[in-house]
């Protein structure tokens, strides 16, 4: 057998993980804890930061800390790119998730530092560490599979739990420890949690074989010598301009949030007016490039509205919840382990719905779906701010409604758009195209956390129910131009 062949050709007298690969279990793990680290540490940011300062909190308003935490998200997301790059052109998928693990834990470990500055430190290197590890880890599960294989689909599925096993979990640890006893508590169960992730991976690299040791297109020589000159003088521009902002006095939290939310916006125009402009795309790719945008675009505005949970969505929690069950009140953070339970029970459920549907309904009316259903939850949500105007406290069987109907949305259009990527990306670009699908998150979540905003400036009803059928009006739209854009998608102009 080759040494670069996948792992599933090995002898089958070898220790499998329900059939698959064992080395699926060692990538299974490292992504589950690094899933624990990262929705735990994010379901108690926003509520640390708008904590009083008696409180060790940061005291800060509600609407800073809402597009902190967007613009946060959005960095996680946009890191992907360079991420993969830097696997794929000079260290390879393996090295690049081990040192990911890594700088994920220092981050998590400095923000456990009780220290007003460990939060913002500790959250640009869970950013890097992030952007290294979660594109290069999926890459790396491919690996373990021929490309044709009928058990591809289904080993990632099995990963696909791990993410959401580890965000059920955090929540539940992260928010006990945050809110009822120290909030660097919190964080440093995160940070423990990515270095049992980090542990498992170095002791479970043996099971990888040759997955992710090579680049995929390495560079070599003088051009490797280019590249990291490139790199080195991008960072310099990053330090000089922090620098400058700095000495100018205004190196503030809202002038960084502001100005990360810009280059988000323009890295992804830059991104679509490269490929779009490329004379190397037939017209056939660029057509469906042009049906992607839209795709784009609906994604986009899906996470804008859906990435609000663990921030206005989580406030409202802490505020308006009546969180008493028998005398015991618990935490707010612990309604962020709704989502992926739901998301663990309702994706066999969808898988088996689009299958039994097959063609009958395409690509862009599911992410109408998903649009329309984003929006009835933020009407459901405005119904309950109303309850709660007043000062009265509402039944947190509200917050698990609003969730319940947006994990249908999210398994209408998450899975979905994924599949739809892979299918319309030009040969050329057929690597970096998953980087451009997390770039829609990137991009709604930076948005998204200027919106928030105004959720501390407006009523909270008027503020849900706006944004809500917004979202309603854009999935009715996006189904009206359904055919138009599956002419696009099959290259009809």
């Amino acid at each position: 057998m080759a040494a670069d062949a996948p792992i599933e050709n090995r002898p089958p007298s070898e220790r499998t993980f329900f059939g698959h690969p064992r080395a699926l279990a060692t990538l299974f793990l490292t992504e589950m804890w690094e899933r624990f680290s990262f929705y735990g540490m994010r379901a108690i940011l926003v509520l640390y930061l708008t904590a009083a300062v008696a409180d060790e909190g940061l005291g800060m308003r509600e609407s800073t800390a809402n597009a902190v935490y967007g613009t946060y998200n959005a960095m996680v997301y946009l890191m992907a790119l360079p991420g993969g790059w830097v696997a794929d052109r000079l260290i390879g998928a393996r090295r690049s998730v081990l040192w990911g693990g890594v700088v994920i834990a220092a981050g998590h470990y400095v923000m456990a530092v009780p220290a007003g500055w460990s939060v913002f430190v500790g959250m640009t290197l869970i950013v890097l560490g992030t952007g290294l590890l979660k594109p290069n880890i999926s890459t790396m599960v491919g690996d373990l599979y021929e490309r044709d294989s009928p058990r591809r689909d289904a080993g990632f599925s099995i990963f696909y739990m791990g993410i959401n096993l580890g965000a059920f979990i955090a929540p539940l640890i992260t928010g006990f420890l945050g809110e009822k006893i120290n909030w660097h508590l919190g964080f440093g169960a995160a940070a423990i949690g990515m270095t049992f992730g980090v542990l498992q991976y170095v002791l479970g690299g043996r099971n990888l074989g040759e997955a992710g040791v090579r680049p995929a297109d390495p560079l070599l020589g003088a051009d490797r010598r280019r590249a990291l000159t490139r790199v080195a003088v991008a960072t310099l521009v990053v330090l000089v301009v922090l620098a400058a902002l700095a000495l100018a006095g205004l190196f503030t939290v809202n002038n960084v949030v502001n100005l990360l939310t810009i280059v988000t916006v323009l890295v992804t125009i830059a991104y679509f007016a490269r490929i779009l402009a490329d004379r190397e795309i037939s017209g056939t790719e660029r057509s469906r490039m042009k049906a992607y945008l839209w795709l784009f675009v609906f994604a986009a505005a899906f996470w804008l509205i859906y990435d609000q949970a663990g921030s206005v969505l989580n406030i409202f929690a802490a505020d308006r919840t009546d969180r008493d069950v028998l005398g015991f009140t618990f935490p707010a953070s612990w309604l962020q382990s709704v989502n992926p339970i739901l998301i663990i029970i309702g994706a066999p459920l969808a898988a088996w719905l689009w299958l039994r549907l097959g063609h009958r309904v395409s690509t862009p009316m599911k992410f109408a779906v998903g649009l329309v259903l984003n929006g009835v939850s933020f009407v459901l949500m405005a119904a309950a701010a109303q309850a709660a105007v007043g000062g009265d406290l509402v039944s947190p069987w509200w917050l698990i409604a609003v969730y319940a109907i947006q994990v249908a949305g999210e398994l209408s259009l998450s899975p979905v758009g994924l599949s739809a990527t892979t299918k319309l990306a030009p040969v050329k670009y057929a690597s970096q195209m998953m980087g451009l699908w997390f770039l829609a998150v990137a991009v709604g979540d930076a948005i998204g956390g200027q919106v928030a905003r105004l959720a501390e400036t407006w009523p909270e009803p008027t503020y849900f129910l706006t944004f809500g059928l917004a979202s309603v009006a854009l999935g009715l739209g996006a189904a009206m131009f359904a055919r138009h854009i599956r002419h696009l998608m099959a290259g009809i102009h």
